[in-house]
């Protein structure tokens, strides 16, 4: 029985996630971490992870950016395995995970969905095929309660393009600041904030008089919920060092 620490236990995707590991038999959320104990689990929840005795072999996270240093420093001392889904974090707490991942199994992933990173593929694999000859945009849409922009999944696909292209491209946010044509070397990426949208992706690939869409859309937090729970069961397999989802998907 593997046995899980979630954090971000009370909010949406700490919801999904509860409730997708009940239905399965080879794991069990022993406690949770949210600094607002609304939810009525079977498990003791906790507002910080120092506060927490139960033993457990991995940690998931669907939290916010702010508590990765508590949760890093409680995975590191307990030799817990963290996959970490939360999306938002600067290029120091990246270099803060890959030290970690030095010392623990560490699952990084910014979108925990199949059919997402299968998105990024296929937009790899575009822009090779197309080359130069063709413009890429990128659009995303989510419910109007996500607090980072863009979104992880979004700078996950732009970053996949530029690998494939062999270069680095620049990333454009915001077109109302500047006035001039577009560069061959942009990828602009576009957000969208509003109801419940759970997430959309739209690769655009514009080239002359024709346009090539790869298009994403989640109905369900589910597939995230079940995303991070395969990621934590792999990674409960694994020795020391950083997993994606590729490695889970090979």
């Amino acid at each position: 029985m593997l046995r899980i620490i979630l954090s971000g236990c009370c909010g949406s995707m700490g919801a999904a996630v509860t409730s997708c590991a009940k239905s399965m038999d080879d794991c069990k959320i022993v406690a949770g971490i949210d600094i607002k104990n609304t939810a009525i689990s079977d498990f003791p929840i906790f507002s910080q992870p120092k506060e927490i005795t139960q033993e457990a072999d991995v940690l998931i996270d669907f939290s916010n950016p702010s508590l990765l240093d508590s949760l890093l420093d409680f995975c590191l001392e307990k030799n817990v395995a963290a996959v970490l889904c939360t999306t938002g974090y600067s290029q120091e707490q990246i270099s803060k995970i890959k030290l970690a991942s030095k010392q623990i199994p560490v699952f990084f992933s910014g979108n925990m969905s199949l059919g997402v990173n299968l998105l990024i593929e296929l937009s790899k694999t575009a822009a090779k095929v197309l080359g130069n000859s063709f413009d890429i945009e990128i659009v995303e849409k989510h419910h109007n309660r996500k607090l980072d922009a863009p979104s992880g999944t979004a700078l996950m696909i732009a970053d996949g393009i530029s690998s494939a292209l062999g270069k680095e491209m620049h990333y454009v946010y915001d077109r109302h600041s500047q006035r001039k044509p577009r560069d061959k070397a942009d990828i602009g990426i576009h957000s969208i904030r509003g109801g419940t949208i759970v997430g959309e992706h739209d690769v655009i690939f514009a080239g002359q008089h024709e346009v090539i869409t790869l298009s994403h859309r989640a109905e369900s937090r589910d597939i995230f919920a079940l995303g991070a729970l395969n990621a934590a069961k792999f990674l409960s397999r694994q020795g020391v060092g950083l997993y994606s989802m590729p490695d889970l998907l090979k």
